[in-house]
């Protein structure tokens, strides 16, 4: 436990009341009970529609311009900037997997692989041949990691993920449930011109139509990962052809999200649920890829691009634009266009109405002549 006094220095927030009350972890403002003397919950209520569920007598988080008496609270810190002060919150109180230190009798380590000191691994965990891992990592059950790869330190891998060999990723790499990276590329190709590339060509057109045997194209290259990445659960991560896929620092990659063979995603992205990225495409810094967004292959996307959710991008994108859409178009010409299909029913009704006058009118003429 630790004060609210403490949280809020190292929160690096105000703090106001009894700031020498027990802080024993964050609950939402209706489960929060009154303060006893052990201490208590601290409340999230970093907006007044959250606060009205504040009960007397307890302490909350609020933010810069709430009044904690009206609340009747005994204790409050102040958070200039809710969300980043909720990110710090949360840490603090996180324990995270909980893994015994040490290295549990069922795990199978190779001989030749290198473990940091520090390392706490699980019950049923592989590591293969000539892997080498950092300092203080936290593994935990049935995780495997295949031969050769390098791993940084403070890692923390939850229960299940897969490291295929020849992976090299850097310091504080978190995998959730599940996460698979450096598995085989989707590439085959077939021995005559394929459907796919005829349609490419042709852009549609179909001359003939025949039997067709796909043959695998090999993975050998590996998948680099920078520093402070985190790959959510049952995402996957393709190795490369014959370079590695490559993920930036600092890139967080949520649950369920499919990075294709050669791409390169770079530093500081979002790749939200359900995003797909198709093979060697180039993604860069700061973007962000909302849910459901499809990013065809062989695509450049530049720096600081927003895409909105479901979005379909089959065309380059410049640095900087904020886009939407199926095909993804600007932000703004999306909202015109669905202005313009909203008003189709309308419209319609009304041209029909204009094709009955043009037809009474034409008709009335024919018989006046």
């Amino acid at each position: 436990m630790v004060s609210v006094g403490d949280l809020a220095r190292a929160l690096d927030a105000r703090s106001w009341g009894d700031t020498a009350l027990r802080v024993t972890g964050a609950a939402e403002p209706a489960a929060t009970q009154p303060v006893s003397a052990g201490g208590g919950t601290i409340a999230m209520a970093m907006a007044p529609k959250y606060a009205e569920a504040l009960k007397p007598g307890s302490m909350a988080i609020l933010a810069e311009g709430m009044d904690p008496e009206a609340y009747g609270l005994k204790a409050a810190i102040f958070a200039p900037r809710p969300r980043l002060l909720m990110a710090g919150l949360t840490k603090a109180f996180d324990p995270g997997p909980d893994i015994p230190a040490g290295i549990h009798a069922t795990a199978v380590i190779d001989a030749s692989a290198r473990i940091g000191p520090g390392a706490a691994i699980g019950p049923f965990v592989v590591i293969g041949p000539d892997v080498m891992i950092g300092a203080n990592a936290r593994i935990a059950s049935h995780v495997s990691i295949g031969r050769g790869s390098v791993l940084g330190d403070d890692i923390v891998l939850h229960p299940g993920a897969r490291i295929a060999h020849g992976v090299r990723a850097g310091h504080r790499l978190i995998l959730q449930p599940g996460a698979s990276v450096g598995g085989d590329g989707f590439s085959f190709v077939t021995p005559e011109e394929s459907g796919i590339e005829e349609i490419r060509r042709t852009l549609g057109s179909r001359e003939d139509i025949r039997q067709q045997h796909y043959t695998r194209i090999h993975s050998l290259g590996g998948v680099e990962i920078g520093d402070d990445v985190e790959v959510g659960a049952n995402a996957t991560i393709d190795r490369g052809t014959i370079r590695a896929t490559r993920i930036g620092s600092g890139t967080k990659i949520d649950n369920l999200v499919q990075v294709g063979h050669n791409c390169i995603v770079g530093d500081d992205c979002l790749l939200c649920g359900l995003v797909g990225i198709a093979g060697s495409s180039k993604i860069g810094n700061r973007v962000v890829l909302a849910g459901q967004v499809g990013v065809s292959d062989n695509i450049e996307i530049g720096d600081d691009v927003i895409a909105g959710g479901a979005s379909k991008i089959f065309t380059r994108v410049p640095a900087g634009r904020v886009i939407l859409g199926h095909p993804a178009v600007k932000m703004e010409t999306q909202m015109e266009i669905q202005k313009a299909m909203r008003r189709l029913p309308r419209f319609a009704q009304q041209l029909a109405k204009l094709q009955e006058t043009v037809t009474r009118l034409l008709d009335k003429t024919g018989k006046d002549a």
